[in-house]
């Protein structure tokens, strides 16, 4: 099967199992969005709307965040890793968004990247989630199917990013970045499946016999 008609494969497949794609991070508004972002690095969706429950409760702005202060951001976080380092670049990055951008997240990827704790992964899920900017943010679980579906080499996530990018429709990236992240946490795991397992590598692969070795983000 031709790389393209994978590409087809699992983007009528993907539609079939997900035709709604909620953002998993849950947020009160652009800039609370932004900071649960950061504050899952390394953590999970489910760990960080534990904790930001209550956060966001005081906290929904940049000045209300910069007003609550890097001790008192940590305490409500304390529980994730890094913990320490995420208030502090939450606390610098309110600061700045205050101060600099009138309190509003900025819609740039060059001024979102230059914020404290935001790299071109956060700063792509604003970029597509908030402005709807078509962007293609490629976490583990992205990086880890695309190798499996024959998509990307998988030497690191920027050439992933770009391999996709040339993959898929400019107008699906950003549905359809978050439906393979679904598909990959339900169904294609990187312990649940090894390129041999799940349904949909068993289409796009009948014959494949030797479990597939991903290279890690």
């Amino acid at each position: 099967m031709k790389k393209n008609e994978r590409v087809k494969i699992i983007i009528k497949r993907l539609e079939e199992i997900y035709p709604e794609t909620p953002i998993p991070l849950e947020h009160e508004n652009d800039f609370t969005l932004l900071v649960a972002v950061v504050l899952s690095a390394q953590s999970t969706d489910k760990k960080v709307n534990e904790l930001t429950k209550a956060l966001f409760k005081v906290a929904t702005s940049a000045e209300e965040m910069y007003k609550l202060g890097e001790q008192k951001i940590y305490e409500y976080i304390k529980q994730l890793g890094l913990a320490k380092t995420k208030a502090k670049n939450t606390y610098n990055l309110s600061k700045i968004i205050l101060e600099k951008f009138n309190n509003t997240v900025p819609n740039s990827f060059e001024e979102l990247e230059s914020l404290p704790g935001v790299g071109h992964k956060t700063a792509s899920v604003v970029m597509s989630q908030v402005f709807g900017v078509p962007s293609f943010p490629v976490d583990t679980h992205i990086h880890r199917l695309s190798q499996r579906w024959g998509l990307t080499s998988g030497k690191n996530v920027s050439q992933t990013e770009i391999d996709l990018k040339r993959l898929f429709p400019k107008n699906l990236w950003n549905k359809l970045h978050l439906q393979i992240i679904f598909y990959g946490r339900e169904y294609c795991s990187a312990k649940g499946c090894n390129g041999t397992i799940c349904k949909l590598c068993k289409e796009l692969y009948p014959n494949r016999k030797k479990p597939i070795i991903c290279t890690k983000a």
